[in-house]
């Protein structure tokens, strides 16, 4: 899968503005703060997911599919 698969091509996308991003200028300390955000974002993504899943199982079932 190619990486703009992922994005899409628009270029106002925020994820691919947040991977082109300079990091050079944060300090580690704002690069901490970073990461922690990130690592919210990708369990809240995570938690989207699993609800997805576990919806569609659910409506799978009913309808004995």
């Amino acid at each position: 899968m190619d990486l703009d698969d992922i994005l899409g091509a628009r270029p106002d996308d925020p994820l691919a503005a947040l991977l082109r991003e300079d990091l050079d200028r944060l300090s580690v300390s704002e690069l901490e703060v970073r990461v922690v955000a990130l690592e919210g974002e990708i369990a809240r993504t995570r938690r989207k997911i699993d609800g997805a899943v576990n919806h569609r199982a659910s409506a799978d079932a009913l309808f004995k599919r």
